[in-house]
């Protein structure tokens, strides 16, 4: 069975996981809320402490959302590389790719290679068993590629660390810029300069502040106040003209107004996840927005909380969908191990079972292939599960199939020599003791088992062509014994006219059985003259089936009937063993369709319900079918069973 519908799932199981940092950033968010909303003051320098605590909770969200932006990168489908593409691809990513933006790149390759390297073990296996090793002895080499790969896998993990080193590395950087612009506010405040260069200066320490990126997230909160007391005191010490500050403040108003305008329209995105990041990044811009006025801050700030409240809310549904999802695709993927389990352990003994239960194995792996995902935690266990199922079901069908070659072997040997008996007697001319000697090789041919089908025909052939070449020469011998043969048309026209005048019962057995006893002593009458024995035996057959179409039994018994006379009349035409066996063949392919036939009738019978009438009547209408067919099979499985006979005499 092919895996590769479970090397994809990363993506969705990563996405899931974020579901739990969601939760709590949505935590954070209403705490931050709910302070908001309480605390009232009347003074203008206590907004930029709400909007500090407001920047605090955007950025845990920003920080929240990083796996999810890794969960949402579109890769290449790498399934449809070889080993040696792989391996350039990767060698690609790393020299010319950020080493942070190809976690997902890298684990597909790593996935989609170990895969075609497993398919390729299995082939050297194969090669190695049948080549006499023992499975035991069987060790893969490790190639030269695979090594390749291994090195760029070290050398994607080495630069991974330096990325990180110099990630953690950097925000302690920032941490040190952002603590430098705190004291240069510390000392601004102390200065003998106008109020309009003061000012001025503050700003630019703002926008530097702005610019700086991330701090480590243990310092953040620490950081956070330390600059907000000191801006704090800026406000105090400077003692901004009013009408400045209103228009600052109004300016900062328009532009949270804004941000609320496309937080909101963000309900109208298609994609889930695409909204919620977008989101995390008005909330980051909504923190390095300055004050409003008082009586406009709450409404705002409100309405900023119900766009996020509405998207965090979806962003948590459609998780919890999936999870959902998830756990009923487990279900029926455990539905259809415990189905697998229970044909894997069936004791098969025939080839037509192994065909029967290997199709229902195979239709459960189709099934499989249309489940999606289940949770991440189980969904490698379960896979293993129904690999194990199938894998120990296909390794008892190949040790069968070893076993079962050995016997046709045996029976193949078996077969040639009795072609060798057969051939050495076909051209003796002691008819009685010969026929009697090729009357037992038929017997002990059909004793023996079954060979290969792609012999089994050729050595029937050689069999019964053997048996035909004496055969018919010795119908040829007597074939002239004119006395002998006068004698039996004078017996067999007296048959017919019996036949013809047979005044029938009201006992249908009785009847049967009487025109039965007609038709048997028919047969052991001996030849006639060669240019009256096909009309002699079509005049008995035709008579004979006039009166058979009188009795009162089954259909079946009067087809059987029917076909021995018919069976008959071939033997006596020139050529009949051919005949004879291409008819046996004939009958011998319609019971195999019929077979086919009534497998898949029965498997369609599985897919109905009987709770419409519309249902019923189609149940109905297969069932019929079956039985008709089984009927058929029943006559025809006869009709074989008589040529066989036939051959034997």
């Amino acid at each position: 069975m092919d895996t590769k519908d479970l090397q994809n799932s990363d993506s969705v199981h990563d996405e899931q996981q974020n579901i739990e940092v969601n939760s709590k950033t949505n935590e954070i968010d209403n705490l931050d809320l709910k302070q908001e909303k309480e605390e009232d003051s009347n003074s203008v320098q206590e907004a930029p402490e709400k909007e500090i605590e407001k920047s605090n909770e955007a950025e845990t969200e920003v920080e929240s959302s990083v796996d999810e932006k890794e969960t949402e990168r579109v890769v290449i489908d790498y399934t449809t590389l070889s080993r040696e593409e792989l391996v350039s691809e990767l060698l690609k990513l790393i020299d010319n790719q950020p080493i942070n933006d190809i976690r997902k790149d890298v684990e597909a390759i790593k996935a989609s290679f170990y895969k075609k390297q497993k398919v390729l073990n299995e082939e050297l296996r194969k090669q190695f068993l049948s080549e006499g090793g023992i499975i035991e002895d069987f060790a893969p080499v490790e190639s030269p590629i695979e090594e390749e790969l291994k090195d760029l896998f070290k050398r994607y993990r080495r630069l991974k660390a330096e990325f990180n080193r110099k990630q953690e590395k950097d925000k302690e950087g920032n941490l040190e810029k952002k603590y430098e612009i705190i004291e240069e506010l510390k000392i601004i405040v102390t200065k003998d300069e106008s109020i309009g260069d003061t000012f001025k200066e503050f700003k630019e320490l703002q926008n530097r502040w702005k610019e700086i990126g991330q701090v480590p997230q243990q310092k953040l909160k620490d950081l956070w106040n330390t600059y907000h007391h000191h801006v704090e005191k800026f406000y105090d010490f400077i003692n901004i003209n009013k009408e400045l500050r209103d228009l600052d403040l109004k300016k900062n108003l328009e532009i949270k107004k804004d941000l609320c305008e496309k937080a909101e329209k963000l309900s109208e995105e298609k994609s889930v996840v695409t909204a919620f990041k977008t989101l995390q990044k008005f909330h980051s811009q909504w923190r390095e927005i300055g004050p409003v006025p008082n009586e406009d801050r709450d409404v705002v700030w409100e309405r900023f909380k119900e766009a996020t409240r509405v998207i965090n809310k979806k962003h948590q549904d459609y998780f919890k969908n999936l999870k959902d999802e998830q756990k009923g695709n487990l279900d029926r993927k455990e539905k259809l191990c415990e189905q697998a389990e229970e044909i894997a352990s069936k004791v098969l003994s025939s080839h037509k079972e192994w065909i029967v239960e290997t199709e229902a194995i195979i239709e459960l792996q189709k099934e499989w292939r249309t489940i999606g995902f289940a949770p991440k935690k189980d969904n490698n266990k379960i896979y293993a599960r129904f690999r194990n199922a199938c894998d120990g079901f296909f390794g008892k069908k190949r040790d069968f199939y070893v076993q079962n070659k050995e016997h046709q072997d045996v029976n193949m040997q078996k077969k040639i020599a009795l072609c060798e008996k057969a051939e050495s007697l076909q051209h003796s001319t002691d008819w009685k003791e010969t026929t009697r000697e090729l009357i037992d090789l038929q017997k002990e041919w059909k004793e023996v088992g079954p060979v290969s089908r792609k012999q089994s025909d050729k050595i029937w052939k050689r069999f019964r062509a053997a048996c035909d070449n004496f055969f018919n020469k010795k119908s040829e011998y007597y074939s002239n014994i004119d006395q002998e043969y006068d004698k039996n048309l004078k017996l067999k026209l007296d048959l017919i006219e019996k036949v013809k005048s047979y005044e029938f019962t009201d006992d249908p057995s009785q009847n049967f059985e009487a025109l039965k006893d007609l038709h048997e002593e028919f047969s052991e009458v001996g030849f006639v003259p060669y240019k009256i024995k096909d009309k002699i035996q079509n005049d008995f057959r035709e008579e004979l089936n006039k009166q058979f179409d009188k009795l009162k039994v089954g259909e079946s018994e009067r087809k059987l009937l029917k076909f021995q006379t018919r069976l008959e009349t071939l033997h006596h035409k020139p050529k009949s063993a051919s005949k004879i066996r291409h008819e046996r063949d004939k009958f011998f392919n319609k019971i195999k369709k019929l077979e086919s036939d009534i497998a898949l009738w029965e498997n369609n019978l599985g897919f109905f319900s009987a709770d419409s009438k519309q249902a019923q009547e189609m149940l109905k209408d297969y069932q019929k079918k079956i039985d008709d067919a089984r009927k058929e099979m029943t006559v025809l499985e006869e009709k074989v069973r008589m040529i066989d006979r036939s051959d034997a005499e």
